[in-house]
C-alpha cells in the first residue's frame, strides 16, 4: 500500500492556485523527509490548466516541476492531466523536467478520451495512472470493462475517484471487486470529505487491498477537502499497519503547511495527537507545565508517556509517581527535532 500525497495539486484549489515555487520547494522537502514516495504537484486541473477559465496559477507548470525536483531526494514527482485541457506535448515537457508519473483524469463515462494520453505517457517512460473521475456515475460492471481497456492501452494503475465525497465503503468495495474479476492491475482510491468519510473510506480501501490511496496534509483540497494524511496515518498505525512515518514530525509539518504556507486555520497538533495516543485533553495543562520546565517536545512526550499510562495525571502534581519518569523525559528531549515545539507549547495556554 502506497500513500500518494496530493497536498500541492488538490490543495491548490484552497489557495486559488497561488502556491509559489518557494511554497512547492518547502512542501516537497517536508513530504520527502517524511517518506512519501509519490508527490503530485501543479495546478488542481493539471497540465496546461492555468487560465482565466480554470484559475490562473501563480507559476508555470515548468516552474513547479523544477521547484519540486530541487527538493525531492527520494520521492517520485507527478502531475495531473485532463485530456482537452492538457496537450500531448505537455507530457513530453513533464518528462523533460523530471516528472516520473502522470495521472490522466476524465469523467468515468468519457474515459476513452484518455487513450492517446495513456499511450503517449507510456511511450515516454512515464508511469501512467488513470483516474475515473466521478466513478459513481457508471456501474461497477461498466467501470471494470473500461478499466480493462485502459490497462490494454498501457495504464499501470486505475483510480476509483469519489469526486463528490459522497461514496460509502460498500460502493468502493463493489467497484474494486468487480475490477478484480477481470484484472490484477494496481488500483487506487482518491476520496473527498463532503460527508466526512474520506479517512474512513481510505482505511476501508486499504483493508480491501487497494495499492494506492491519496491524502493531503490536514485534508487540504477542493471543496470539503481530502483524506487528511495525519488522521489517516495515525488511524492506520492504531490499526496495526506500520506506515514508517514519524508521527510528531508529520503533525508539525502538516501544521506549518496549512497555517503558514496555505494561510488556513490549521488544526492544533496537540488535539490530533491526543486521539492517536489515547490521551485526555483535560491533562494538556500538565504537558504545558512539564514542557516549559524541561524543554521537551510535547507531541513526543504525550506519545511516550501514554504508552505507560493512558489515565494520565490526576490531582495537583503533574509529575507522575513512576520510577522511569525521568527516563521518559530525557528520551523525549533527546529525540525531539521539533521546529514547532515552542509554538505548540505556547498554544497550550489555551488548556491552562
Amino acid at each position: 500500500m502506497i500513500l500518494l500525497d496530493t497536498t500541492i495539486r488538490d490543495g491548490s484549489y484552497a489557495v486559488d492556485f497561488k502556491f509559489s515555487s518557494d511554497d512547492v520547494e518547502s512542501i516537497v522537502e517536508k513530504l520527502d523527509l517524511l517518506g512519501f514516495d509519490y508527490i503530485e504537484i501543479g495546478h488542481g486541473q493539471g497540465l496546461n490548466a492555468s487560465s482565466p477559465e480554470n484559475g490562473i496559477a501563480l507559476q508555470t507548470d515548468v516552474e513547479y516541476m523544477d521547484a519540486a525536483r530541487k527538493k525531492a531526494k527520494h520521492a517520485r514527482i507527478g502531475f495531473f492531466c485532463i485530456p482537452g485541457i492538457a496537450r500531448l506535448q505537455d507530457l513530453k515537457t513533464a518528462k523533460e523536467h523530471g516528472v516520473s508519473f502522470v495521472r490522466i483524469g476524465a469523467n468515468a463515462d468519457e474515459i476513452d478520451r484518455a487513450k492517446e494520453y495513456v499511450q503517449e505517457a507510456k511511450r515516454l517512460g512515464l508511469e501512467a495512472m488513470v483516474n475515473f473521475m466521478k466513478t459513481y456515475i457508471i456501474t461497477p460492471e461498466e467501470f471494470a470493462e473500461k478499466a480493462k481497456v485502459m490497462e490494454d492501452y498501457g495504464a499501470a494503475c486505475i483510480y476509483i475517484v469519489d469526486s463528490s465525497g459522497g461514496m460509502l465503503p460498500e460502493q468502493i468495495r463493489d467497484y474494486f471487486n468487480e475490477l478484480r474479476k477481470h484484472s490484477d492491475i494496481k488500483i487506487g482510491f482518491h476520496g473527498h470529505d463532503n460527508l466526512n468519510m474520506a479517512v474512513s473510506n481510505s482505511i476501508h480501501a486499504i483493508r480491501t487491498g487497494f495499492d494506492f490511496v491519496d491524502c493531503t496534509m490536514q485534508g487540504i483540497g477542493r471543496s470539503m477537502g481530502n483524506a487528511a494524511s495525519e488522521t489517516l496515518i495515525m488511524a492506520l498505525e492504531k490499526d496495526g499497519y506500520h506506515t514508517k512515518f514519524d508521527i510528531p514530525r508529520l503533525l508539525e509539518y502538516g501544521y506549518v503547511v496549512n497555517q503558514y504556507i496555505a494561510k488556513r486555520n490549521a488544526q492544533n497538533p496537540l488535539d490530533l495527537v491526543c486521539g492517536y495516543a489515547d490521551f485526555h485533553s483535560s491533562n494538556l495543562k500538565y504537558i504545558f507545565k512539564c514542557c516549559c520546565e524541561m524543554q521537551v517536545d510535547p507531541l513526543r512526550l504525550i506519545i511516550a508517556y501514554s504508552k505507560i499510562n493512558k489515565k494520565m495525571w490526576i490531582g495537583r502534581s503533574y509529575v507522575p509517581s513512576l520510577p522511569n519518569w525521568q527516563r521518559i523525559v530525557m528520551r523525549t528531549r533527546m529525540i525531539s527535532e521539533s521546529t514547532l515545539a515552542l509554538l505548540i507549547m505556547t498554544s497550550c495556554n489555551t488548556y491552562q
